[in-house]
């Protein structure tokens, strides 16, 4: 890998229009760290490609030393990747950068990223290290990920909070060790963006061998600053971004991709830098990502929220119809939304729903296919408009619902002011249909409590969410169920007409990622109890 292009500096101080922001994607690691975020395999598969095909440089596929299904995801997808460097994450241990560079090994481009805290209160209380000893755990991890790959990573975990003389130290040890990319990370989303500019300016002109690596920037938003951060390390700086589509990831999560890529589009005349992502892919990723990892996007959110272009004022109505650019500073198309329409119905066939589907982002296998079709025409059945927000709803329920073992086939509930409120589930477990009944209070309590008889388990409902999809009576219901069980935290996610139906399959998708993280089957779970 090249050393920094700092860039040609103008009198003014800014940096040359030419600079590259090499945009680096942790959606699969520090997003899927999202409580209750996890992706199956083959979720991780689709996200990967998706990921590689939109132009993103760098690809932190996960933490290959976590688990045996981690270390086999990167491995696949650094197998399948065409364009992008693929990344592995490691602690600063032997064993831990080992297992990363046989993950990363089939890639064109692998990459070790290998880390280790710098600041007082972590040094002391996390890892219970005094500091010399951490410069040369730098030193030492820096140099073993070098044996195996000449592009690494360094970063210092909570370096926003870590002394300058001590973080200068190690970042000069880093580098003299093979280092090719240093990553000073806002880990508590603690810092502000004149301090984080400031930092990068501070070391880059402090280290003496600053010039042999690209430095990086990854913020998280717990003070919602994580995007105005990662600018404000690249104006000092930094010419790498670490983000996450829809801004996925621990806590209050990390920089949004898609706000980073549109700022710099959007406003290149005071962000005068380029980057190969393009943006006709984020409402497509975001959708994917947002049915992956059952985390809804909210309405309001910048470029990708339902409402990012939607102007329900007057007075920005009458503005729009006579110049989009009145309250638009970015063209729908640009990021891949389109007008809503009405053309589907239940006398759509085959084709006309699979060219529907590529234009609102989503290719599924045949068999995905089949069954969103046959949901599809149930759905046009049931409803006299069929809204693209409608197939959308269908779509991510299908895929986030692929390759589970439990799944709901009927429900039957009756409910009313005089009681009792009973629920009849039939469900396919593994194979087998399995149908009981409960009594609750009420019918959603019910229809939990009669999939708690077909499928035992201890865990408590943390989350339950209902959001119409489209407006009038006839419209489907979202319903979002987090359950929590042994420190174990899922989210799942359904769609339908009938809110008790989309409840309940919300409900079992979130047991099925419950069971997966156990390591242990449904029928298991069946027989236990």
């Amino acid at each position: 890998m090249t050393a920094q292009s700092n860039g040609t500096e103008a009198n003014n101080g800014t940096v040359a229009a030419t600079d590259h922001i090499r945009i680096f994607d942790t959606t699969l690691r520090d997003g899927e760290q999202s409580p209750g975020a996890s992706m199956t395999f083959e979720e991780k598969m689709q996200v990967a490609a998706l990921l590689d095909e939109m132009g993103v440089d760098i690809i932190e596929a996960g933490f290959p030393i976590a688990s045996t299904g981690d270390f086999e995801s990167v491995q696949e997808i650094a197998r399948r990747s065409k364009n992008s460097v693929i990344a592995g994450l490691s602690r600063a241990a032997f064993k831990d950068i080992d297992r990363c560079a046989e993950a990363v090994k089939p890639a064109a481009r692998p990459r070790i990223h290998t880390f280790i805290s710098t600041s007082p209160i972590h040094m002391k209380y996390k890892l219970q290290m005094e500091p010399e000893a951490v410069l040369q755990h730098v030193s030492d991890s820096v140099a073993r990920a070098r044996n195996w790959v000449d592009d690494v990573e360094w970063s210092a975990e909570d370096g926003t909070r870590t002394e300058f003389e001590f973080l200068c130290r190690c970042v000069e040890a880093a580098i003299k060790a093979g280092a090719t990319t240093i990553n000073i990370p806002d880990t508590v989303g603690y810092t502000t963006p004149g301090e984080y500019r400031d930092l990068f300016k501070r070391v880059r002109e402090t280290v003496p061998n600053a010039d042999q690596a690209i430095f990086s920037v990854h913020c998280h938003d717990d003070l919602g600053m994580a995007v105005a951060n990662s600018l404000a390390g690249v104006e000092g700086g930094a010419r790498q971004i670490e983000c996450t589509i829809n801004g996925l990831g621990e806590r209050a999560g990390n920089a949004a991709l898609e706000e980073i890529v549109m700022a710099i589009r959007t406003r290149n005349d005071v962000l005068p830098y380029s980057c190969s992502v393009d943006p006709k892919y984020m409402m497509r990723a975001s959708k994917l990502v947002s049915a992956v990892s059952n985390f809804p996007v909210q309405y309001n959110k910048a470029i990708v929220g339902k409402n990012a272009f939607a102007h329900e004022s007057g007075i920005h109505q009458d503005g729009m119809l006579k110049n989009a650019e009145t309250y638009e500073i970015m063209k729908p198309e640009d990021v891949g939304v389109k007008a809503t329409s009405l053309v589907m119905g239940k006398h759509s066939g085959r084709h006309a729903f699979r060219e529907k589907l590529i234009e609102l982002g989503f290719e599924l296998g045949d068999n995905a296919f089949a069954d969103a079709f046959r949901r599809f025409k149930d759905l046009a059945d049931r409803k006299k408009n069929v809204y693209d927000e409608d197939i959308e709803a269908l779509v991510e329920d299908e895929i986030s619902t692929q390759g589970e073992m439990s799944k709901v086939i009927a429900l039957t509930v009756i409910a009313g002011t005089g009681g009792p409120q009973k629920a009849i589930i039939t469900m396919d477990v593994d194979g087998q249909h399995i149908t009981k009944e409960a009594n609750g209070d009420g019918p959603v309590d019910a229809t939990f409590r009669a999939i708690r008889t077909v499928l035992p388990h201890e865990a408590k409902l943390a989350l339950y969410q209902v959001n119409a999809v489209t407006e009038g009576t006839d419209a489907q219901a979202e319903v979002s169920v987090r359950l929590q069980e042994n420190g174990r935290i899922a989210t799942g996610k359904g769609a339908d007409t009938d809110t008790l139906v989309a409840s309940a399959r919300a409900y079992v998708s979130a047991l099925n990622k419950l069971a997966q993280r156990q390591k242990q089957t449904v029928p298991d779970a069946l027989k236990a109890g």
